[in-house]
C-alpha cells in the first residue's frame, strides 16, 4: 500500500490490476474534489471513490466541489455517468471556475442540489479535439466521433438545465462565460451560496 494518504485497492471492470483509490477523512464524510484539469486518473480517482462509498453506504449523499478549467472529455462523461449510476444524490458545487467538462460536471449533479459559490464562473462551449487520451500521448482526431460527442453533451444541457435545444446549440458554438447568478438563471447551478455570520446555507 503506498505511505501517507490511506488508500485501498479497487479494480475498475475489464482491467486486470487493482488501482489504489484514497479513502481519507474527507472522503469518509462524503466530501469529493475536482481541482484540476479532468484527465483520466482524476477521473478514475473519483470514479473508484463514489462506487467503493456507495458500496459501503448507499444512503449518504455526495458532494463534489469543482473547481477545474475543463480537460478531456472521455474521462469527463465517466464521472457523469458515475454520479448518475451511484444509488446516492451527487451533490455539485461549483467554487472558482467550472469550465468546459468542469460546467459539464456541475450540471450532473443531481437537480436542486447544484449550487455555485457567489464570485464562481462558469463556462460552457462545444468539445474540442482533445476528447481522448491516446496511451501513446497521440490524439485521435475523429471528426464523426467529435459530432457524436457534441450531440450528446448538448442533449445532456438541455435535459438539465430546462433550455430548448436551439438556446443549448447557440451557447455552444462558443466560449459562454457566466457568472453563478447567471449560471442559475441558465438552469447550470439550483442555487447561489449565500454568506452568513457562521456557515454557508448548503450545509
Amino acid at each position: 500500500m503506498p505511505v501517507g494518504v490511506p488508500k485501498v485497492p479497487f479494480r475498475n471492470p475489464g482491467e486486470e490490476d487493482a488501482v489504489w483509490v484514497d479513502v481519507n477523512r474527507l472522503h469518509r464524510e462524503r466530501l469529493l474534489f475536482l481541482g484540476q484539469e479532468v484527465d483520466s486518473e482524476i477521473s478514475n480517482q473519483l470514479v473508484g471513490l463514489m462506487v467503493y462509498l456507495s458500496i459501503e453506504d448507499n444512503t449518504r449523499d455526495f458532494y463534489l466541489f469543482i473547481n477545474s478549467p475543463g480537460g478531456w472529455v472521455i474521462p469527463g462523461i465517466a464521472i457523469y455517468d458515475t454520479m448518475l449510476f451511484v444509488p446516492p444524490d451527487v451533490h455539485t458545487i461549483c467554487m472558482g471556475l467550472a469550465a468546459s467538462m468542469g460546467s459539464f460536471i456541475l450540471v450532473g449533479g443531481e437537480i436542486t442540489k447544484r449550487l455555485a459559490f457567489p464570485h464562481a464562473r462558469v463556462m460552457i462551449h462545444q468539445p474540442a479535439s482533445s476528447f481522448y487520451e491516446a496511451q501513446a500521448g497521440e490524439f485521435i482526431l475523429e471528426a464523426e466521433e467529435l459530432l457524436k460527442l457534441r450531440e450528446n453533451l448538448t442533449k445532456v444541457y438541455v435535459q438539465r438545465t430546462g433550455n430548448p435545444l436551439w438556446v443549448i446549440s447557440e451557447d455552444m458554438e462558443r466560449d459562454v462565460f457566466m457568472s453563478a447568478t447567471e449560471a442559475q438563471a441558465h438552469g447550470i447551478v439550483d442555487l447561489v451560496a449565500v454568506e452568513n455570520e457562521n456557515t454557508s446555507d448548503f450545509v
